[in-house]
């Protein structure tokens, strides 16, 4: 989108989405100056678009009452990023997402100009995108139920089956939903547990709205929030190790699941738990980079054992 002409068609996909925006809530979405927008404002008036500015402090752009944008006008990097993220929907473990998939690019692709038709097909057809883990299959209906549920904060009552298969009923605050190592976890306030919770969309049985609503955190961040909770589950032994490397060098490795990353001036600190220092050590051998055992003592010999191992091997062939 860093097309000047893009710009001037997002900000008419905008105002048709959203009704009413502040020329302040605009420049914040395209990531422009104040007075930019208002540049782009005047090139779409000068073409047609029929725009209604109000002054002063409080001002804001709509669109004159009973204007509608011819349907679906997308550009190339539009209908790639649709068709990117469709392709990623059959890989996240929803249900019925792959005859929804297919029934989108159907729908996509009837409207579109030949041209666009012929590239989103190219996509579909020789993009595989692999998403590392196997999902574990969620019900589409309990997604939908607890995004809405976050989106317009009202109190859900679920019912859950835990690992062991006991089942529990309680009422839930949901903050946010994210995506993480092939499932779907929702993220919020658990009124039986009085403490933030996350909570598997798999395990869930069922979902009831509740006619009671609640004030959402600011800014929530569930997949930090998830990533943090993962991190200090109750296992049994405390680690840390520095890593000579830095946060970009963490994220490329996709080392999410490890535990929690803080970058220092010497490298990223990780800390997080486990129940097997041995499983850990080979998890270890398999970085990249240098790094720093800081604790416990027992890490260093659990990986010595791990590399004797792997030099025992070596010298047998």
């Amino acid at each position: 989108m860093s097309h000047p002409a893009s710009r001037v068609l997002t900000v008419l996909e905008l105002l048709q989405a959203h009704g009413r925006l502040s020329g302040s809530e605009l420049a914040r979405r395209l990531q422009v100056d104040v007075r930019t927008t208002r540049r782009y404002i005047r090139v779409l008036e000068d073409i047609g678009i029929p725009i209604t500015a109000e002054r002063g402090r409080y001002g804001a752009y709509s669109l004159v009452p009973g204007f509608k944008l011819p349907p679906l006008m997308f550009g190339d990097d539009e209908a790639l990023a649709l068709s990117l993220g469709l392709l990623a929907a059959r890989s996240l473990g929803l249900a019925d997402a792959a005859p929804a998939v297919a029934s989108a690019l159907a729908k996509l692709e009837r409207v579109m100009p030949a041209v666009l038709q012929r590239r989103v097909r190219a996509v579909a057809e020789t993009v595989t995108l692999d998403l590392s883990q196997a999902p574990a299959a969620t019900d589409t209906a309990a997604l939908l139920q607890l995004s809405t549920a976050a989106q317009s904060q009202r109190r859900v009552r679920l019912e859950y089956r835990a690992a062991d298969g006991a089942t529990s009923r309680r009422d839930f605050d949901t903050y946010g939903l994210t995506w993480r190592g092939g499932r779907w976890y929702a993220l919020g306030h658990c009124h039986l547990r009085r403490d933030l919770r996350s909570f598997r969309l798999d395990r869930i049985v069922s979902v009831t709205p509740i006619d009671q609503s609640f004030g959402r955190p600011a800014n929530f961040d569930a997949a930090a929030q998830l990533e943090l909770s993962l991190a200090n589950l109750p296992r049994a032994i405390a680690v840390e190790v520095l890593l000579q490397t830095d946060l970009a060098g963490v994220q490329a490795e996709q080392l999410g699941n490890f535990g929690v990353f803080e970058a220092r001036a010497d490298g990223v600190l990780l800390r997080t738990r486990t129940d097997s220092l041995d499983w850990f050590a080979g998890e270890l051998a398999r970085l990249p980079f240098d790094f720093r055992i800081v604790q416990p003592d027992a890490l260093r010999a659990a990986l010595a054992t791990h590399v004797a191992r792997l030099q025992a091997a070596v010298a047998a062939d």
